[in-house]
């Protein structure tokens, strides 16, 4: 009698470290319990500026078209700039020195600005060099979607786009068929670019206090990486069910190896 409570208590133990609690699973939750709505501050967050490698669609419009259809896509290649790899064809590219190349005007250097600032910048340019202010230039610039990476415990890895000004990690994630149920939440890595290089960071995705993180929002280039679950690497099981049927499948095997070698 003593033997089989001994093997219940351990059946039990091992199931309450193995099986992974609902708190683990939940998105944004309010740790704090002070309310049920919670009110989250906007994150005030500083506009992107370029890096090496970002790719940029710039497109031109004046009164007179013709004037300035040089410096815009052709109906074909703006059908092709709409897949990934015809806006690695078509795009500007920021390169190793910081500068993008634009028909007529030669190098722009764009390196640590924002996007608006380069609009600013092309704008003053052309109105400076080529055109008269009657001609009404108007220059659009925008990143090239938002390009990242997504490794680790979630449903489809790899290299994704977004073609959107703005985008979460929980984003992100969505779009990577969601964090596995061995996925760890609450230390997801995001390794970021900066001018100065790279930095690693961790973003705890089941508290709602993460959308005031800086990490928060998704920048060109991050690179998200979801560790395991210790449950994962123990092999016990996810739930409760799972972790009852490897430990019965687990000491059945131990007490047949104790028969037969008793038996001998």
């Amino acid at each position: 009698m003593r033997k089989i409570f001994f093997l219940l208590l351990i059946m039990l133990g091992l199931i309450s470290v193995s099986c992974i609690p609902n708190k683990e699973l939940v998105y944004l939750q309010n740790k704090n319990n002070d309310s049920t709505m919670v009110a989250i501050q906007a994150i005030a967050s500083k506009p992107y500026r370029l890096q090496i490698n970002d790719i940029l669609t710039i497109k031109v419009k004046a009164l007179d078209q013709k004037l300035v259809d040089m410096f815009n896509p052709s109906e074909v290649q703006g059908a092709q700039m709409q897949s990934e790899q015809g806006i690695y064809f078509n795009g500007f590219t920021v390169d190793d020195h910081g500068n993008i190349r634009i028909p007529v005007l030669g190098e722009v250097n764009v390196l640590g600005f924002t996007t608006e600032e380069v609009r600013l910048k092309i704008e003053k340019r052309f109105l400076e060099e080529y055109f008269r202010k009657e001609a009404n230039i108007f220059v659009t610039v925008k990143l090239s979607g938002l390009r990242y990476t997504v490794n680790g415990e979630v449903g489809s890895p790899g290299t994704k786009m977004l073609y959107q000004d703005r985008a979460t990690v929980l984003d992100a994630v969505a779009n990577s068929g969601d964090i596995t149920i061995t996925g760890n939440r609450k230390e997801v890595m995001i390794i970021r670019q900066y001018p100065h290089g790279s930095e690693i960071h961790s973003i705890d995705l089941t508290d709602v206090k993460a959308m005031q993180s800086p990490y928060y929002y998704l920048q060109p280039n991050d690179y998200i990486y979801v560790k395991p679950l210790k449950q994962k690497s123990w092999g016990t099981g996810t739930t409760g069910t799972q972790s009852v049927a490897t430990i019965i499948s687990a000491l059945s095997l131990v007490t047949t190896t104790f028969l037969l070698l008793r038996n001998l």
